[in-house]
């Protein structure tokens, strides 16, 4: 698929906003390469892809109510979902060969918060995820945005989901995570099977389903997952712990969690080595930030390689920054603003190959536990 029609783009800000006579202003935001983070092919395609947005928009403008309608562009923050910088661009030259350095010399530069406090809906397809800080953004200025980091054209088709059907999926599983205690996750690299649990106490999750239709909130696209954050001990001591593999590669990583942290590294090879240097140098990166359980799977959607979407396929855990979920792990406790970063591991054969997930159950407080998931099936 190249792209979406004008009718198709029309429907999916319909059904994902619904959008009122008080929303007057559409904005595309997309951020653009450095000397730190070269340019590539997917991210040059992608800045054509919200251009040729910005035009189909355009055309259906009048039909959609909106009265101003503008992408701006951004210098990119070298890692994902790290806070963005304090200005933002307009530019009217070609965006295929567009970077930062063009940018601040050729484009018009506005503060970025200034722009979004006069805006309704933002739809961010960019390199580094801009989730976190927009979720925050929108809380504080009224906004509502669909974030879309590392979009590509093999996504397409699965922003054409009826998200109603998706919205109900995602809110039953929702309302399970709202009841549970915790959750106990037991996985298998075909030698030795892992377990872990993760305290859900004090905590309510989150439905990401594709419907970002109130004010102050901000999610991806696509969409089709509910999540919750772990307790992180700020009430009582987490009780999370457990081993967790993740496969980078052809080497399966083995991280000890402790209270909500990964702690250790149990396994052995390069790799391994790696993740043990990140751990010691920012151990809010083993913060356990995020348990989702995406429903896409169920609605015939298959991996692409990229986060955004396969995430949304089923079970998905993942480290680091949490404020942005309600959490209490931000920038703050990470030793540079460039070092923040919220990262999702994927359990799903085409994306961790090595890793099965044998069995996800819920844990109640004064019912019966539940197995939600065998052997990477939904059995509820």
């Amino acid at each position: 698929m190249n792209n979406l029609s004008p009718q198709e783009l029309e429907r999916l800000i319909f059904t994902v906003f619904a959008p009122t006579e008080a929303d007057r202003t559409l904005l595309i935001l997309v951020d653009v390469p450095n000397a730190a983070a070269p340019d590539n092919a997917a991210w040059r395609d992608r800045r054509m892809i919200a251009h040729e947005w910005h035009r189909t928009l355009t055309s259906v403008q009048n039909q959609l109510g909106f009265q101003d309608l503008k992408t701006l562009y951004y210098e990119n923050v070298e890692s994902n979902n790290a806070d963005l910088p304090e200005l933002c661009y307009e530019y009217d030259g070609s965006c295929e060969e567009l970077h930062a350095e063009k940018l601040a010399t050729s484009g018009r530069s506005c503060p970025l918060n200034t722009v979004l406090a006069q805006t309704d809906i933002a739809i961010a397809p960019t390199e580094f995820s801009a989730t976190a800080p927009l979720k925050l953004l929108a809380r504080q200025y009224g906004f509502r945005a669909a974030t879309l980091p590392g979009f590509s054209r093999e996504m397409i088709p699965a922003l054409g989901l009826d998200y109603v059907k998706v919205h109900e999926r995602v809110m039953f599983f929702k309302r399970k995570l709202d009841d549970a205690v915790g959750i106990k996750v037991l996985l298998s690299d075909g030698s030795r099977e892992y377990a872990s649990s993760f305290d859900l106490r004090f905590r309510t999750a989150h439905a990401s389903s594709g419907l970002i239709r109130e004010r102050g909130t901000a999610g991806n696209l696509p969409s089709g997952e509910a999540y919750i954050v772990p307790n992180e001990g700020e009430k009582e001591q987490s009780q999370s712990e457990g081993l967790l593999p993740v496969q980078f590669g052809e080497e399966v990583v083995v991280f000890k969690i402790e209270q909500n942290r990964a702690i250790a590294v149990l396994s052995k090879g390069s790799e391994s080595e790696k993740q043990l240097r990140m751990l010691q140098e920012e151990p809010a990166y083993g913060n356990i930030a995020e348990v989702g359980l995406g429903v896409l799977g169920e609605f015939g959607v298959t991996a692409v390689g990229n986060t955004l979407l396969d995430e949304k396929l089923g079970l998905h855990i993942a480290f680091g920054r949490s404020d942005h979920f309600s959490g209490i792990t931000g920038p703050s406790a990470f030793s540079d603003p460039k070092r923040v970063v919220h990262i999702d591991w994927v359990y799903v054969p085409s994306v961790q190959p090595k890793i099965k997930v044998k069995e996800v159950k819920l844990l109640y407080s004064g019912k019966e536990d539940e197995v939600i998931m065998k052997n990477g099936k939904f059995l509820v």
